[in-house]
């Protein structure tokens, strides 16, 4: 599993900027792959990460507690992508989010120390970081603030389904709800009505 699933990290990355041999070396030293069972927390809220992960099989929520005990889904992640607490990383704080596995999971976990040290040494690296963050935080931030002030929740529903067609058969119903602020019988609804259109 772990060739297998450095494999598809190293895919990944050099989706974004290529990397030398040397390069994926180093970066290989920082991880450590894991196989998360179902409903179990990959990082729970209240700590201090030291790492953050890879999705190589599985799917993962990350999410937070309103004071009344609500949850809200902010992010999904599934295979390709890296969940994590980036904030609390950053700066060595306890995170607001936890991360649990919404199914068995097999993720790499990479020290977040030893990362950014390589990465401050590295320009592949850099470049590589600099072009994630373009496009996963900063495009992605952006266009949904704006749906969350400007849209319905058909709307934001039918955006969900859009941007990510092959969640929607995975996820509990619950779980969509949560992400998009709205109740499970309220999306029950809107899903009726986009049916019968």
């Amino acid at each position: 599993m772990k060739q297998e699933s450095l494999a598809m990290l190293k895919l990944a990355m050099e989706a974004y900027a290529p990397l030398s041999d040397t390069t994926w070396h180093e970066m290989t030293l920082l991880c450590k792959t894991h196989t998360i069972a179902k409903n179990t927390y990959l990082y729970t809220a209240g700590e201090v990460p030291t790492s953050f992960a890879f999705v190589t099989k599985g799917l993962i929520r990350g999410f937070t507690l309103s004071d009344n005990g609500h949850e809200y889904n902010k992010n999904f992640f599934s295979e390709g992508q890296f969940p994590g607490s980036m904030t609390a990383l950053l700066t060595s704080t306890p995170s607001r989010l936890a991360f649990e596995t919404i199914e068995e999971s097999q993720v790499v976990t990479i020290d977040f120390c030893g990362f950014r040290r390589l990465l401050f040494a590295n320009k592949e690296l850099m470049k590589f970081q600099i072009h994630y963050l373009e496009k996963n935080w900063l495009l992605h931030k952006d266009a949904r603030e704006i749906e969350l002030v400007q849209d319905d929740a058909t709307l934001r529903y039918q955006q969900f389904t859009k941007d990510f067609p092959a969640l929607v058969d995975r996820l509990p119903l619950y779980h969509i709800a949560s992400h998009l602020g709205i109740t499970p019988t309220q999306l029950s609804r809107i899903r009726s009505k986009l049916t019968l259109r």
